[in-house]
């Protein structure tokens, strides 16, 4: 039996993206953390609502990805707010930079999530949606919990 764990653990979801973005494509990168952040992640003390990324010369960073100190770290915690660098390869970072600056689109974390015991942080490739589209969504899925009650209130 191998000592490191196995599968996929959600950690935590940025619902926000997906109410004020279209997801066109989803990456996955690791996160250059320290151990109080990886211990504080475990916790599930995180926040992705206002986190964005950005290309800064050649290198792939979050920003306003929060991570609550570690209660048991005391010197050893970093500001929660720091910039957190992101591992992928070097040519798609420079594809992403491309689409980024060339289409107007955001890079937006989705999701935070263990994969055999490393940090994951799902990207998405995402153009903001208008107010209307916003209503559009809504109402689709207002319309569909509805279908969704009248299936159920039949069948019982």
């Amino acid at each position: 039996m191998s000592p490191k764990a196995s599968g996929v653990k959600q950690v935590a979801r940025n619902k926000k993206a997906y109410h004020d973005y279209f997801i066109l494509e989803k990456f996955e990168a690791g996160i250059e953390l320290f151990g109080t952040e990886v211990k504080s992640i475990r916790q599930g003390t995180i926040n992705l609502k206002d986190a964005f990324c950005t290309v800064k010369n050649g290198e792939l960073f979050v920003r306003g990805f929060h991570i609550s100190p570690y209660e048991k770290g005391n010197i050893f915690n970093r500001d929660p707010m720091r910039p957190k660098r992101l591992l992928m390869h070097k040519k798609e970072i420079l594809r992403l930079y491309g689409r980024i600056k060339q289409d107007g689109l955001a890079l937006i974390p989705l999701s935070v999530y263990f994969k055999d015991s490393r940090v994951k942080l799902e990207l998405g490739l995402a153009k903001g949606k208008k107010l209307h589209d916003k209503r559009e969504t809504a109402a689709q899925k207002d319309s569909q919990r509805e279908m969704d009650r009248q299936k159920r209130e039949r069948n019982v």
